[in-house]
């Protein structure tokens, strides 16, 4: 299983993370699946640690990587929790408002004909 010629990769830049696109990470898991495949010989083959791997292998199996290949914007679940409770706040303000407009809208209806009266 291992390998006859060993790689060896020479990193030349100040860069300490190396960035692997969505299409690269998906290749990488899907060789994980591979018959005869363990998650350990594909990390070393790509120089990744295999709790990367396994990491990349759950966020495929949740769909992370489907917003990616469509070319959408991903969004980190805090700001999308944080996006739906702004959401919330505006609703809750917004009927708020719609209570306070129709109870003035009342008042007026009551205050016009006494002025008529009045004329």
């Amino acid at each position: 299983m291992t390998d006859p010629s060993p790689k060896v990769e020479v990193i030349t830049s100040v860069q300490r993370r190396r960035r692997w696109s969505a299409a690269e990470k998906v290749r990488m898991v899907e060789e994980t699946y591979a018959p005869g495949a363990s998650v350990s010989s594909v990390a070393r083959q790509h120089g990744v640690n295999p709790n990367q791997l396994f990491s990349w292998r759950r966020l495929a199996a949740e769909g992370a990587y489907t917003a990616a290949a469509a070319g959408e914007e991903v969004v980190p679940a805090s700001e999308h929790r944080a996006l739906q409770q702004q959401v919330r706040e505006l609703h809750r303000l917004l009927g708020k408002k719609t209570l306070e407009a129709e109870i003035l809208k009342e008042a007026l209806q009551q205050v016009e004909p006494k002025k008529r009266l009045l004329l």
